[in-house]
């Protein structure tokens, strides 16, 4: 059972950006507004790993290797999570995913990013 659907990848060159978003899957409860949402993404060939978070009052957290280029941010009313990644680099090439903080199942197909000269 998914429960986020990712959108917003795709292909871009260095320097250039992208927003993602990820949205609650309809079968959600329209009560349910996690503690604390989170952007993952899994690079070739490395496991899945926590990119950023955002909890309900807005306080964020980035992996140093994109803090001051991403920027997480989310609309409690309209269930959505977005990512905002500026001044791409290569090494950001990954699927991208969003999830419940510290939740390891119920995880979407993700959505591709690729940055690439």
């Amino acid at each position: 059972q998914v429960h986020f659907v990712e959108s917003g990848g795709g292909t871009v060159q260095p320097g250039e950006s992208l927003r993602l978003s990820c949205r609650a899957s309809r079968m959600i409860s329209s009560t349910y507004n996690p503690a604390t949402m989170a952007w993952y993404r899994q690079r070739p060939g490395k496991q899945r790993e926590v990119v950023a978070s955002i909890t309900r009052d807005r306080t964020t957290n980035y992996v140093d290797s994109v803090r001051g280029r991403f920027t997480i941010s989310r609309d409690n009313a309209r269930k959505t999570t977005y990512l905002q990644m500026n001044s791409l680099k290569p090494e950001d090439t990954a699927v991208y995913y969003c999830n419940v903080e510290g939740l390891d199942r119920d995880w979407g197909q993700g959505t591709q990013v690729t940055v690439s000269p």
